[in-house]
């Protein structure tokens, strides 16, 4: 089983930067899978960024592509998401989740597809 923390949220204007951390528990590199979601009030939950189990591998939607960028630390065992350019659309709470796959080289974009999530952190961008 692994534990999952984000942190790095924040209120910022649009236009700027901002670096999401999510600190993994346990063995986690080359065994799980990593996604970033985020939710806004009032709206379902979706998906910006995903990193495959061998860490080689990114995906992103239309919305945030040239924008995010997942990464993943195995020193650290921290998975990063690094947002650019912010825009007032972009805020959310934003949670990290995991899943369990021998499938190292395969992204999963539905949040039904992972096992394990952290708390969130919000994001707030002003226009």
């Amino acid at each position: 089983q692994v534990q999952l923390g984000e942190s790095g949220g924040g209120l910022l204007q649009a236009g700027a930067s901002l670096r999401l951390s999510c600190a993994a528990s346990g063995r986690f590199f080359n065994r799980y899978a990593v996604g970033w979601f985020r939710q806004a009030p009032g709206k379902e939950r979706d998906f910006v960024a995903g990193l495959s189990a061998s860490g080689g591998i990114t995906y992103y939607p239309g919305s945030v592509k040239g924008r995010f960028t997942i990464s993943g630390d195995n020193a650290r065992n921290t998975v990063y998401l690094q947002m650019n350019s912010l825009k007032p659309e972009d805020t959310a709470v934003y949670y990290c989740a995991a899943r369990p796959t021998v499938d190292f080289g395969v992204t999963y974009t539905k949040d039904n597809e992972y096992e394990y999530w952290g708390q969130g952190t919000q994001v707030t961008v002003s226009s």
